[in-house]
Protein backbone atom coordinates (compact mmCIF):
# COMPACT_ATOMS: atom_id res chain seq x y z
CA UNK A 1 0.00 0.00 0.00
CA UNK A 2 1.31 3.39 -0.89
CA UNK A 3 1.40 6.78 0.31
CA UNK A 4 2.18 10.39 -0.34
CA UNK A 5 4.62 12.25 1.59
CA UNK A 6 4.08 16.09 1.00
CA UNK A 7 5.95 19.14 2.41
CA UNK A 8 3.97 21.71 2.15
CA UNK A 9 4.05 25.21 1.76
CA UNK A 10 5.96 25.63 -1.66
CA UNK A 11 4.45 28.09 -4.67
CA UNK A 12 3.53 26.32 -7.89
CA UNK A 13 4.23 27.30 -11.33
CA UNK A 14 3.58 26.54 -14.88
CA UNK A 15 1.16 24.88 -17.06
CA UNK A 16 -0.61 21.67 -16.44
CA UNK A 17 -3.48 20.07 -18.73
CA UNK A 18 -6.40 18.30 -17.23
CA UNK A 19 -6.69 14.51 -18.24
CA UNK A 20 -10.30 12.71 -19.54
CA UNK A 21 -12.87 12.72 -18.16
CA UNK A 22 -13.36 9.84 -15.91
CA UNK A 23 -17.08 10.11 -15.44
CA UNK A 24 -17.28 10.35 -19.32
CA UNK A 25 -14.95 7.38 -19.76
CA UNK A 26 -17.17 5.01 -17.32
CA UNK A 27 -20.20 5.62 -19.71
CA UNK A 28 -18.61 5.87 -23.01
CA UNK A 29 -16.52 2.49 -22.09
CA UNK A 30 -19.62 0.52 -21.36
CA UNK A 31 -21.04 1.71 -24.54
CA UNK A 32 -18.80 -0.23 -26.59
CA UNK A 33 -20.88 -3.06 -25.96
CA UNK A 34 -24.09 -2.08 -27.94
CA UNK A 35 -22.08 -2.57 -31.33
CA UNK A 36 -19.76 -5.83 -32.77
CA UNK A 37 -17.80 -2.93 -34.55
CA UNK A 38 -14.47 -1.42 -33.81
CA UNK A 39 -15.27 1.75 -31.53
CA UNK A 40 -12.16 4.20 -31.44
CA UNK A 41 -11.86 6.70 -27.81
CA UNK A 42 -8.98 8.95 -27.03
CA UNK A 43 -8.14 10.93 -24.35
CA UNK A 44 -9.23 8.20 -21.98
CA UNK A 45 -8.07 8.76 -18.02
CA UNK A 46 -4.92 6.62 -17.60
CA UNK A 47 -6.55 5.33 -13.43
CA UNK A 48 -7.55 2.91 -11.85
CA UNK A 49 -11.47 2.79 -12.28
CA UNK A 50 -11.08 3.03 -16.10
CA UNK A 51 -8.64 0.68 -16.07
CA UNK A 52 -10.41 -2.21 -14.16
CA UNK A 53 -13.29 -1.23 -16.45
CA UNK A 54 -11.18 -1.77 -19.68
CA UNK A 55 -10.03 -5.38 -18.23
CA UNK A 56 -13.71 -6.57 -16.90
CA UNK A 57 -14.83 -5.94 -20.95
CA UNK A 58 -11.60 -7.56 -22.15
CA UNK A 59 -12.59 -10.56 -19.67
CA UNK A 60 -15.81 -10.39 -20.81
CA UNK A 61 -14.41 -11.11 -24.82
CA UNK A 62 -14.31 -7.44 -25.98
CA UNK A 63 -10.73 -7.09 -27.83
CA UNK A 64 -9.01 -3.98 -26.62
CA UNK A 65 -5.94 -2.78 -28.40
CA UNK A 66 -4.61 0.12 -26.20
CA UNK A 67 -1.95 2.38 -28.91
CA UNK A 68 -1.12 4.57 -25.96
CA UNK A 69 -2.41 5.47 -22.87
CA UNK A 70 -5.03 7.79 -23.83
CA UNK A 71 -6.53 5.61 -26.85
CA UNK A 72 -8.20 2.47 -27.25
CA UNK A 73 -9.94 0.40 -29.51
CA UNK A 74 -13.08 -2.02 -28.60
CA UNK A 75 -14.58 -4.08 -31.11
CA UNK A 76 -17.09 -6.26 -28.72
CA UNK A 77 -18.15 -9.13 -31.09
CA UNK A 78 -17.75 -12.03 -29.24
CA UNK A 79 -19.25 -11.41 -26.03
CA UNK A 80 -18.81 -14.30 -22.73
CA UNK A 81 -22.09 -13.65 -21.15
CA UNK A 82 -21.37 -16.63 -18.80
CA UNK A 83 -18.42 -14.65 -17.59
CA UNK A 84 -21.00 -12.21 -16.32
CA UNK A 85 -21.94 -14.62 -13.64
CA UNK A 86 -18.84 -16.07 -12.43
CA UNK A 87 -17.17 -15.00 -9.24
CA UNK A 88 -13.87 -13.20 -10.90
CA UNK A 89 -16.89 -10.98 -12.02
CA UNK A 90 -18.72 -10.27 -8.96
CA UNK A 91 -15.41 -9.54 -7.02
CA UNK A 92 -13.86 -7.46 -9.39
CA UNK A 93 -16.76 -5.28 -10.25
CA UNK A 94 -18.26 -4.95 -7.27
CA UNK A 95 -14.85 -3.04 -6.28
CA UNK A 96 -16.25 -0.28 -9.15
CA UNK A 97 -19.60 0.96 -9.25
CA UNK A 98 -19.48 2.17 -12.81
CA UNK A 99 -19.45 -1.53 -13.82
CA UNK A 100 -23.39 -1.24 -13.19
CA UNK A 101 -23.44 0.96 -16.79
CA UNK A 102 -22.45 -2.58 -18.32
CA UNK A 103 -26.08 -3.90 -17.66
CA UNK A 104 -27.91 -1.19 -20.02
CA UNK A 105 -25.92 -2.15 -23.24
CA UNK A 106 -25.89 -5.84 -21.88
CA UNK A 107 -29.77 -5.45 -21.86
CA UNK A 108 -30.20 -3.80 -25.23
CA UNK A 109 -27.90 -5.97 -27.14
CA UNK A 110 -28.03 -9.48 -25.74
CA UNK A 111 -31.74 -9.69 -23.36
CA UNK A 112 -29.86 -10.18 -20.31
CA UNK A 113 -27.61 -8.45 -17.67
CA UNK A 114 -26.01 -9.02 -13.78
CA UNK A 115 -25.18 -6.62 -11.80
CA UNK A 116 -23.39 -6.94 -8.50
CA UNK A 117 -23.84 -5.08 -5.32
CA UNK A 118 -21.87 -2.14 -6.37
CA UNK A 119 -18.60 -0.71 -5.00
CA UNK A 120 -16.35 2.28 -5.23
CA UNK A 121 -16.60 5.17 -2.68
CA UNK A 122 -17.88 5.10 0.71
CA UNK A 123 -19.42 8.38 0.97
CA UNK A 124 -23.13 7.01 1.82
CA UNK A 125 -25.89 5.33 -0.08
CA UNK A 126 -25.65 5.09 -3.82
CA UNK A 127 -29.58 3.39 -4.18
CA UNK A 128 -29.81 1.08 -7.66
CA UNK A 129 -33.09 1.79 -7.78
CA UNK A 130 -33.30 4.50 -10.43
CA UNK A 131 -31.71 2.14 -12.65
CA UNK A 132 -33.47 -1.24 -11.41
CA UNK A 133 -37.12 0.36 -11.86
CA UNK A 134 -36.58 1.89 -15.45
CA UNK A 135 -35.19 -1.59 -16.54
CA UNK A 136 -38.20 -3.44 -15.69
CA UNK A 137 -40.69 -0.69 -17.33
CA UNK A 138 -38.95 -1.75 -20.38
CA UNK A 139 -40.21 -5.01 -19.41
CA UNK A 140 -37.14 -6.40 -18.04
CA UNK A 141 -37.67 -9.43 -15.59
CA UNK A 142 -35.88 -8.56 -11.92
CA UNK A 143 -35.10 -10.85 -9.47
CA UNK A 144 -32.05 -10.68 -6.77
CA UNK A 145 -30.32 -14.06 -5.51
CA UNK A 146 -28.66 -13.75 -2.40
CA UNK A 147 -26.92 -16.90 -3.24
CA UNK A 148 -24.51 -15.06 -5.60
CA UNK A 149 -24.88 -11.78 -4.76
CA UNK A 150 -26.24 -10.49 -8.17
CA UNK A 151 -29.24 -8.83 -9.54
CA UNK A 152 -30.51 -10.74 -12.61
CA UNK A 153 -32.20 -9.28 -15.07
CA UNK A 154 -33.93 -10.51 -18.71
CA UNK A 155 -35.65 -9.29 -21.52
CA UNK A 156 -35.83 -10.89 -24.50
CA UNK A 157 -36.08 -7.86 -26.23
CA UNK A 158 -36.77 -4.20 -24.20
CA UNK A 159 -39.94 -2.04 -24.74
CA UNK A 160 -40.23 1.61 -25.10
CA UNK A 161 -41.90 3.40 -21.80
CA UNK A 162 -42.61 6.52 -20.64
CA UNK A 163 -39.86 6.48 -17.64
CA UNK A 164 -40.12 9.44 -15.08
CA UNK A 165 -36.83 8.98 -13.38
CA UNK A 166 -37.17 9.73 -9.37
CA UNK A 167 -34.01 11.56 -8.70
CA UNK A 168 -31.47 12.62 -12.37
CA UNK A 169 -28.84 10.35 -11.42
CA UNK A 170 -25.92 10.35 -14.02
CA UNK A 171 -25.65 7.19 -14.09
CA UNK A 172 -28.78 6.21 -13.93
CA UNK A 173 -29.48 8.25 -16.87
CA UNK A 174 -26.07 6.87 -19.13
CA UNK A 175 -27.94 3.41 -18.15
CA UNK A 176 -30.90 3.99 -19.62
CA UNK A 177 -30.18 5.53 -22.20
CA UNK A 178 -27.96 2.76 -23.40
CA UNK A 179 -30.48 0.27 -22.84
CA UNK A 180 -33.18 2.39 -24.52
CA UNK A 181 -31.91 2.79 -28.07
CA UNK A 182 -32.29 -0.45 -29.53
CA UNK A 183 -35.70 -1.14 -27.55
CA UNK A 184 -38.75 -1.86 -29.50
CA UNK A 185 -40.77 1.78 -30.32
CA UNK A 186 -40.36 5.06 -28.58
CA UNK A 187 -39.32 5.63 -25.29
CA UNK A 188 -39.00 9.29 -23.01
CA UNK A 189 -37.15 10.12 -20.22
CA UNK A 190 -38.14 12.61 -17.88
CA UNK A 191 -36.04 14.33 -15.18
CA UNK A 192 -33.40 13.05 -16.83
CA UNK A 193 -29.44 14.01 -15.72
CA UNK A 194 -28.11 16.60 -18.44
CA UNK A 195 -23.99 17.21 -17.64
CA UNK A 196 -22.05 17.66 -20.28
CA UNK A 197 -20.58 13.94 -20.06
CA UNK A 198 -24.31 12.59 -20.73
CA UNK A 199 -24.50 14.96 -23.53
CA UNK A 200 -21.63 13.37 -24.96
CA UNK A 201 -22.42 10.16 -24.57
CA UNK A 202 -26.06 10.99 -26.46
CA UNK A 203 -24.15 12.53 -29.35
CA UNK A 204 -21.98 9.42 -29.74
CA UNK A 205 -24.85 7.15 -29.63
CA UNK A 206 -26.53 9.36 -32.51
CA UNK A 207 -23.35 8.91 -34.49
CA UNK A 208 -24.00 5.27 -34.26
CA UNK A 209 -27.04 5.72 -35.53
CA UNK A 210 -29.02 5.75 -32.48
CA UNK A 211 -32.10 8.44 -32.77
CA UNK A 212 -32.12 10.70 -29.09
CA UNK A 213 -33.33 14.05 -29.23
CA UNK A 214 -33.26 16.47 -26.18
CA UNK A 215 -29.69 16.14 -25.78
CA UNK A 216 -28.79 18.98 -23.35
CA UNK A 217 -32.34 18.75 -21.53
CA UNK A 218 -33.54 16.76 -18.64
CA UNK A 219 -36.05 15.39 -21.42
CA UNK A 220 -35.08 12.94 -23.96
CA UNK A 221 -36.59 10.82 -26.24
CA UNK A 222 -35.48 7.81 -27.89
CA UNK A 223 -36.83 6.20 -30.38
CA UNK A 224 -35.59 2.64 -30.78
CA UNK A 225 -33.10 1.32 -33.75
CA UNK A 226 -32.26 -2.39 -35.03
CA UNK A 227 -28.48 -1.94 -34.79
CA UNK A 228 -25.48 0.49 -34.38
CA UNK A 229 -22.00 0.86 -35.55
CA UNK A 230 -18.81 1.92 -34.69
CA UNK A 231 -17.30 5.18 -34.68
CA UNK A 232 -14.87 7.50 -33.07
CA UNK A 233 -15.60 9.47 -30.05
CA UNK A 234 -12.78 12.02 -28.00
CA UNK A 235 -13.31 12.56 -24.31
CA UNK A 236 -13.87 16.30 -22.48
CA UNK A 237 -11.64 17.47 -20.13
CA UNK A 238 -12.24 16.47 -16.30
CA UNK A 239 -14.09 19.27 -15.07
CA UNK A 240 -13.45 17.65 -11.47
CA UNK A 241 -9.85 17.98 -12.53
CA UNK A 242 -9.90 21.45 -13.52
CA UNK A 243 -11.81 22.58 -10.51
CA UNK A 244 -9.59 21.08 -8.15
CA UNK A 245 -6.39 22.78 -9.93
CA UNK A 246 -8.65 26.15 -9.88
CA UNK A 247 -8.72 25.39 -5.49
CA UNK A 248 -4.77 24.26 -5.55
CA UNK A 249 -3.81 27.74 -7.33
CA UNK A 250 -5.36 29.57 -4.34
CA UNK A 251 -4.13 27.62 -1.33
CA UNK A 252 -0.54 27.35 -2.53
CA UNK A 253 -0.58 31.21 -3.63
CA UNK A 254 0.47 29.96 -7.10
CA UNK A 255 0.36 30.99 -10.27
CA UNK A 256 -1.07 28.07 -12.88
CA UNK A 257 -2.04 27.75 -15.85
CA UNK A 258 -5.00 24.98 -16.69
CA UNK A 259 -4.56 24.22 -20.21
CA UNK A 260 -7.56 23.05 -22.79
CA UNK A 261 -10.45 22.84 -20.29
CA UNK A 262 -13.15 22.96 -22.21
CA UNK A 263 -14.73 26.64 -21.13
CA UNK A 264 -18.61 26.19 -22.74
CA UNK A 265 -18.72 22.75 -20.50
CA UNK A 266 -17.55 24.21 -17.68
CA UNK A 267 -21.27 25.42 -16.11
CA UNK A 268 -21.06 27.41 -13.04
CA UNK A 269 -17.77 26.13 -11.99
CA UNK A 270 -15.79 28.77 -12.29
CA UNK A 271 -18.47 31.19 -11.53
CA UNK A 272 -18.55 29.06 -8.18
CA UNK A 273 -15.16 29.51 -7.19
CA UNK A 274 -14.70 33.24 -7.88
CA UNK A 275 -17.52 33.64 -5.13
CA UNK A 276 -14.33 32.32 -3.09
CA UNK A 277 -12.49 35.11 -4.13
CA UNK A 278 -10.59 33.66 -6.45
CA UNK A 279 -9.14 35.32 -9.52
CA UNK A 280 -8.51 34.02 -12.79
CA UNK A 281 -8.85 34.81 -16.32
CA UNK A 282 -10.01 32.58 -19.47
CA UNK A 283 -7.30 32.73 -22.09
CA UNK A 284 -8.44 31.29 -25.22
CA UNK A 285 -9.75 27.74 -23.76
CA UNK A 286 -7.19 27.89 -21.05
CA UNK A 287 -8.02 29.57 -17.20
CA UNK A 288 -5.20 31.37 -15.73
CA UNK A 289 -4.70 31.73 -12.31
CA UNK A 290 -2.60 34.64 -11.12
CA UNK A 291 -0.83 34.63 -7.32
CA UNK A 292 -3.04 35.54 -4.33
CA UNK A 293 -2.61 36.41 -1.79
CA UNK A 294 -5.34 36.47 0.06
CA UNK A 295 -8.83 35.99 -1.33
CA UNK A 296 -12.26 36.74 0.41
CA UNK A 297 -15.21 34.78 0.56
CA UNK A 298 -18.28 36.86 -1.14
CA UNK A 299 -21.37 37.45 1.00
CA UNK A 300 -24.64 37.40 -0.23
CA UNK A 301 -26.43 40.78 -1.05
CA UNK A 302 -27.91 41.28 2.18
CA UNK A 303 -24.43 40.62 4.01
CA UNK A 304 -26.01 37.34 5.06
CA UNK A 305 -23.05 33.97 4.59
CA UNK A 306 -22.22 32.85 1.68
CA UNK A 307 -23.87 29.29 1.33
CA UNK A 308 -22.61 26.80 -1.76
CA UNK A 309 -24.44 23.48 -2.21
CA UNK A 310 -24.49 21.11 -4.98
CA UNK A 311 -27.26 20.50 -7.38
CA UNK A 312 -28.03 18.59 -10.61
CA UNK A 313 -26.49 20.36 -13.37
CA UNK A 314 -26.54 22.69 -14.48
CA UNK A 315 -26.31 23.49 -10.72
CA UNK A 316 -22.65 22.49 -9.15
CA UNK A 317 -21.54 19.23 -8.97
CA UNK A 318 -21.17 17.59 -5.72
CA UNK A 319 -17.82 16.74 -6.63
CA UNK A 320 -16.36 19.65 -6.00
CA UNK A 321 -17.65 20.31 -2.38
CA UNK A 322 -14.45 18.79 -0.74
CA UNK A 323 -12.45 21.26 -3.08
CA UNK A 324 -14.15 24.36 -2.34
CA UNK A 325 -14.65 23.29 1.73
CA UNK A 326 -10.32 23.20 2.16
CA UNK A 327 -10.37 26.25 -0.06
CA UNK A 328 -12.16 28.33 2.53
CA UNK A 329 -10.14 26.90 5.31
CA UNK A 330 -7.36 29.69 4.37
CA UNK A 331 -9.56 32.46 2.63
CA UNK A 332 -11.46 35.70 4.33
CA UNK A 333 -14.55 35.30 5.51
CA UNK A 334 -16.99 32.00 6.18
CA UNK A 335 -19.27 29.90 4.31
CA UNK A 336 -21.72 26.99 4.54
CA UNK A 337 -21.15 23.79 2.54
CA UNK A 338 -24.44 22.42 2.15
CA UNK A 339 -23.77 18.44 0.59
CA UNK A 340 -27.23 17.29 -0.14
CA UNK A 341 -26.46 14.34 -2.16
CA UNK A 342 -23.98 11.61 0.26
CA UNK A 343 -24.48 11.74 3.72
CA UNK A 344 -20.80 10.62 4.32
CA UNK A 345 -18.63 13.01 2.46
CA UNK A 346 -17.94 15.56 4.56
CA UNK A 347 -16.89 13.53 7.28
CA UNK A 348 -13.32 14.06 6.17
CA UNK A 349 -13.36 17.56 7.97
CA UNK A 350 -11.97 15.77 11.06
CA UNK A 351 -8.83 15.50 9.15
CA UNK A 352 -8.67 19.25 8.41
CA UNK A 353 -9.74 20.11 12.13
CA UNK A 354 -6.43 18.37 12.85
CA UNK A 355 -4.51 20.44 11.00
CA UNK A 356 -5.93 23.73 12.09
CA UNK A 357 -8.52 24.35 10.49
CA UNK A 358 -11.55 26.13 11.75
CA UNK A 359 -14.98 23.76 10.58
CA UNK A 360 -18.11 23.16 12.53
CA UNK A 361 -19.51 20.14 11.26
CA UNK A 362 -23.28 20.84 11.69
CA UNK A 363 -24.62 17.17 10.71
CA UNK A 364 -23.71 14.68 8.09
CA UNK A 365 -24.81 17.84 5.12
CA UNK A 366 -23.21 20.94 6.37
CA UNK A 367 -19.92 22.19 7.26
CA UNK A 368 -19.55 25.61 8.48
CA UNK A 369 -16.21 27.27 7.85
CA UNK A 370 -14.53 30.02 9.12
CA UNK A 371 -11.55 31.07 6.79
CA UNK A 372 -8.29 32.18 8.71
CA UNK A 373 -7.06 34.70 5.74
CA UNK A 374 -3.48 33.14 6.28
CA UNK A 375 -3.40 34.00 9.82
CA UNK A 376 -2.57 30.54 10.70
CA UNK A 377 -1.36 28.37 8.04
CA UNK A 378 -2.42 24.61 8.46
CA UNK A 379 -0.11 22.23 10.24
CA UNK A 380 0.64 18.66 8.29
CA UNK A 381 -0.56 15.73 10.14
CA UNK A 382 -1.11 12.20 9.28
CA UNK A 383 -4.19 11.34 7.65
CA UNK A 384 -6.41 8.35 5.35
CA UNK A 385 -7.72 9.21 2.03
CA UNK A 386 -11.50 8.36 2.47
CA UNK A 387 -12.32 8.72 -0.91
CA UNK A 388 -11.66 9.99 -3.97
CA UNK A 389 -12.72 13.37 -4.26
CA UNK A 390 -11.76 13.89 -0.59
CA UNK A 391 -7.97 12.14 -1.09
CA UNK A 392 -7.31 15.61 -3.33
CA UNK A 393 -8.84 18.13 -0.99
CA UNK A 394 -6.44 16.50 1.20
CA UNK A 395 -3.61 16.50 -1.06
CA UNK A 396 -4.28 20.19 -1.70
CA UNK A 397 -4.32 21.18 2.17
CA UNK A 398 -0.96 19.42 2.85
CA UNK A 399 0.60 21.15 0.25
CA UNK A 400 -0.45 24.52 1.33
CA UNK A 401 0.49 23.00 5.09
CA UNK A 402 3.92 24.30 6.89
CA UNK A 403 5.37 20.80 7.42
CA UNK A 404 5.38 17.59 6.53
CA UNK A 405 1.83 15.35 6.01
CA UNK A 406 1.57 12.07 5.11
CA UNK A 407 -1.75 10.60 3.49
CA UNK A 408 -2.39 6.69 3.41
CA UNK A 409 -4.60 4.97 1.28
CA UNK A 410 -3.92 6.74 -1.63
CA UNK A 411 -5.48 4.08 -4.00
CA UNK A 412 -8.64 6.40 -3.76
CA UNK A 413 -6.64 9.09 -5.23
CA UNK A 414 -5.09 7.18 -8.15
CA UNK A 415 -8.92 5.91 -8.75
CA UNK A 416 -9.57 9.29 -10.09
CA UNK A 417 -6.38 11.51 -11.14
CA UNK A 418 -3.80 10.10 -13.01
CA UNK A 419 0.20 10.27 -12.37
CA UNK A 420 -0.98 13.25 -9.85
CA UNK A 421 2.26 13.02 -8.38
CA UNK A 422 4.69 13.32 -11.38
CA UNK A 423 2.28 16.44 -12.69
CA UNK A 424 2.48 18.45 -9.40
CA UNK A 425 6.03 17.61 -9.26
CA UNK A 426 6.71 19.39 -12.32
CA UNK A 427 5.27 22.27 -11.11
CA UNK A 428 7.25 22.49 -8.02
CA UNK A 429 5.48 20.82 -5.49
CA UNK A 430 7.59 18.26 -3.02
CA UNK A 431 5.36 15.08 -2.75
CA UNK A 432 6.69 11.59 -2.75
CA UNK A 433 5.37 8.33 -3.41
CA UNK A 434 6.43 5.73 -0.52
Amino acid sequence: MYSFEVTGGKKLSGEIIPQGAKNEALQIISAVLLTPERMTVTNIPDILDVNLLIELLGEMGVKTDRPSPDTCIFQADDIDIDYLRSETYRRKSGRLRGAVMVAGPMLARFGKAFIPKPGGDKIGRRRLDTHIIAFQKLGAAFDYQSEDGFFHLQAPRLKGADLLLDEPSVTGTANIVMATVMAEGTSTIYNAACEPYIQQLCRMLNRMGANISGIGSNLLTIKGVEYLNGTEHRMLPDMIEIGSFIGLAAMTQSELTIKDVSLENLGVIPDKFRQMGIQMEFRGDDIFIPQQDLYEIQTFLDGSVLTIYDHPWPGFTPDLLSIVLVVATQARGSVLIHQKMFESRLFFVDKLIDMGAQIILCDPHRAAVIGMARENRLRGITMSSPDIRAGVALLIAALSAEGKSTIQNIDQIDRGYQYIDERLRKLGADIKRI
